[in-house]
């Protein structure tokens, strides 16, 4: 992603990997750096809380049954309807998508640090790379991949693979991004290589500014 495209007013770091590549642990550290995180899976979630919009369309559409008794979404139910239904699926897209993607700029306008992070894991996928100057990839090796992810949810290798192989391979995310951080080795290593990426985007976000 060229530098020079930017549809927002602040300097955007877009900040991807697959599942269990340590993107939370990356943004957490550059977030104790004093850099705003707008991740998009917490606003996956905040456009269907109780008393949105977006809850009360799926609740509409789906019936009273979608929701927990705590009047959460029931976001199992929601999976297993969708899965068999093509067109439920479609208009489920057409509803979150528009929503999440205005609430990402708005978070992203909003902030106030020297640049911004968008942490997405399918970021190329949704393409909100647009959205970002510039890209970075938290990677490790898809064998480590399997094992922290099995390890860290309780879940079945089979079912890691099966999450793995619906998302973008790991190539063509090394291909898209404009960094890469590797995170299959000492902390100490990863973090000095991220304080140097961080000097690097303050730079940036500064030239952007002035």
């Amino acid at each position: 992603m060229s530098d020079t495209i930017h549809k927002t007013s602040p300097w955007v770091l877009g900040l991807t990997g697959g599942i269990g590549c340590g993107k939370t642990a990356v943004s957490n550290m550059l977030e104790q750096l004093g850099i705003t995180i707008v991740d998009a899976d917490i606003i996956a979630r905040q456009v269907v809380k109780p008393k949105s919009d977006g809850l009360n369309a799926i609740v509409s559409k789906f019936g009273q049954s979608i929701l927990l008794r705590d009047g959460t979404l029931n976001r199992s139910a929601l999976r297993e309807r969708i899965f068999t239904n093509t067109a439920d699926k479609e208009w489920l897209n057409n509803l979150l998508h528009p929503l999440i993607r205005n609430k990402i700029h708005n978070d992203l306008t909003a902030a106030k640090s020297p640049y911004v992070v968008l942490v997405a894991p399918l970021l190329f996928e949704n393409g909100l790379d647009k959205l970002c100057n510039r890209t970075l990839l938290i990677d490790i090796p898809q064998s480590v991949q399997i094992e922290r992810t099995a390890s860290r949810d309780n879940v079945s290798v089979e079912q890691v693979k099966a999450i793995i192989a619906a998302q973008m391979s790991r190539e063509d995310k090394q291909k898209k991004a404009d960094d890469i951080l590797n995170n299959d080795r000492a902390l100490s290593d990863v973090n000095h290589d991220l304080l140097t990426l961080h000097k690097r985007y303050l730079h940036k976000a500064q030239m952007q500014a002035t």
